[in-house]
């Protein structure tokens, strides 16, 4: 009895399978409503490993395109650095999500991954890339009709890169949590991980965030 009482538990929570172009459909409305937060708090290590070995730690605080960035750690050593910018952040989901208008979308199959169902699809561009980036496929999330994972390439003179992205939930909105790239620099191979985490969502970050460090005075020797 126990087996088939099992069995039946898990025909009752198995989730059912959307057919291919319901998935691409609800998707397209879903990230016609996605937001972004304005405001927010993470940090991220990066490793590189290749021509340039790194191993950083830093913390992010952003309101809209303005930046401080806080360096923490260089290759295991504390460090304190602050660098105050403007630069968009190029790995949200509305940046790097393809676009019907822009790719065509190939099914490749559907995996269980826990109470839900994950699309894969292989992304085809309706025209060429002219910057030398491109999606090449995306990973649909069955509960949240949004990108679980990415996958691009970029192309430049002398150099090649393959990478994906993965998105997770944090609170209200769907944030990157590893990017990997696997990349060729002038005949050399290297990759580089990026992994972000400890996200926050306040409001507002107080003007001073966005202030540089204040330059201790410097002493003035007594006139003789």
């Amino acid at each position: 009895m126990i087996p088939a009482l099992a069995l039946a538990a898990a025909a009752v929570t198995a989730p059912v399978q959307l057919d291919s172009q319901i998935v691409i459909q609800r998707y397209a409305r879903t990230m016609l409503r996605l937001t972004a937060p304005k405001v927010l708090v993470f940090s991220y290590t990066v490793s590189q490993a290749g021509p340039t070995a790194i191993e950083q730690t830093h913390r992010i605080y952003r309101s809209g395109e303005l930046v401080r960035d806080e360096t923490l750690l260089v290759d295991g050593a504390k460090q304190k650095t602050i660098r105050i910018s403007r630069y968009r952040n190029r790995y949200t989901l509305s940046n790097l999500a393809p676009r019907l208008t822009e790719y065509t979308f190939l099914f490749e199959g559907a995996t269980r991954s826990g109470s839900t169902l994950q699309y894969a699809y292989k992304a085809v561009p309706n025209a060429p890339s002219t910057n030398g980036f491109a999606i090449d496929g995306m990973v649909i999330d069955g509960k949240s009709f949004l990108p679980s994972l990415v996958r691009f390439h970029t192309v430049s003179a002398g150099a090649r890169g393959d990478g994906t992205v993965t998105f997770v939930p944090s609170g209200a909105y769907w944030v990157p949590q590893v990017v990997n790239i696997e990349a060729t620099l002038a005949g050399k191979s290297a990759r580089e991980r990026i992994t972000f985490s400890g996200y926050r969502f306040p409001l507002r970050l107080p003007k001073s965030t966005f202030q540089g460090p204040r330059p201790l005075p410097s002493a003035t020797p007594p006139a003789f």
